[in-house]
């Protein structure tokens, strides 16, 4: 499977605030061991942290997504990353901005800025390394070599692990007023949008065509988190071997129109979905990428692949609310 090398300084567009990272985010589900065994399945390390199962990606120390116990499945908050320096900015910033400051939640051992967005959804600034990548990640889609089996034996595949968790897609009853508010508040910047369905936003600091996307629907929640793999190969083989552990629905394999990357998404056991992504469009920090509302014959949900399922953009959550 292929890996990530070396380490890359984190990249900076100076002088301006912004977020550079979607740190983590923290999902409340009904059954912890339910949960353990999907993320487990799907090549993420689970480790039991207190009361909480914490999401790893093999090799790397960060944790990309807190998972808690409650009555309902529950986006709980989302976690940005900052950097250390400009913190008190970000306070002054946020103030300004006329949010109010609110106590962290007592399980969350926090002692960042947290505050609500448009919708309600609790908001966390803190300071952390950067996550987001520095540079476009590596992709490894080569050709067969002539005169030889290039297949894999399927008794030697190996299990396919994410190398870091790539961006998440939420639920919003407004995507103009979450465009607003995410570029306002905390200096993310629209990559692209198709009207008043769906919006895709980049960090100003480096990062790939989205961090974090918005899907319409009548309530806040979680529709993806998307995880980083080397190839159409890993995703492929991640759908199989999904399959093979007893979560066979979803939809791919496909390529996304806005974003470009590769993907096949897996249906958790709460109605959202964990998804495979290769080869995403990746905007430096010092680019100005021209963000577009692309009509609807040019935004499609994929160029290729299988019709997604009818419920596929269907906010479970919002039934519960």
């Amino acid at each position: 499977m292929t890996s990530i090398r070396g380490h890359i300084e984190a990249t900076r567009r100076t002088g301006e605030l912004g977020v550079h990272s979607m740190d983590s985010f923290n999902l409340i589900v009904p059954d912890l061991a339910v949960a353990h065994r999907f993320y487990s399945a799907f090549g993420l390390e689970v480790r039991e942290e207190g009361n909480n199962l914490g999401l790893y990606t093999a090799g790397n120390t960060h944790r990309w997504a807190s998972i808690s116990a409650g009555r309902q499945k529950r986006l709980n908050y989302l976690s940005f990353g900052v950097f250390e320096d400009d913190f008190d900015r970000f306070k002054q910033h946020i103030e300004k901005q006329g949010q109010t400051l609110i106590d962290p939640p007592s399980a969350s051992g926090s002692n960042g800025l947290w505050f609500r967005d448009h919708n309600g959804m609790l908001i966390e600034l803190r300071v952390a390394e950067k996550s987001s990548p520095s540079s476009k990640s590596s992709v490894d889609n080569r050709s067969g070599l002539p005169g030889v089996a290039n297949a894999p034996k399927r008794s030697t595949v190996q299990v396919v692990r994410p190398r870091r968790m790539a961006h998440v897609l939420c639920f919003t009853v407004n995507i103009q007023e979450a465009i607003n508010f995410y570029s306002r508040v905390l200096g993310l910047r629209m990559s692209d949008r198709s009207g008043d369905a769906i919006c895709f936003m980049h960090g100003i600091h480096g990062s790939d065509h989205h961090l974090l996307a918005f899907a319409k629907s009548n309530a806040p929640g979680l529709h993806h988190s998307s995880w980083d793999v080397g190839s159409i190969e890993e995703i492929g083989l991640g759908a199989m071997q999904m399959t093979d552990r007893g979560f066979s629905k979803g939809w791919g394999l496909g390529r996304h129109v806005l974003g470009s990357n590769y993907f096949h998404y897996v249906r958790d056991p709460w109605g959202s979905h964990c998804e495979y992504s290769s080869d995403i469009d990746y905007i430096p920090a010092d680019c100005d990428w021209k963000g577009a509302d692309h009509a609807p014959e040019d935004s499609p949900i994929s160029v290729w692949g299988p019709e997604p399922p009818a419920d596929f953009v269907h906010n479970y959550e919002a039934e519960a609310a």
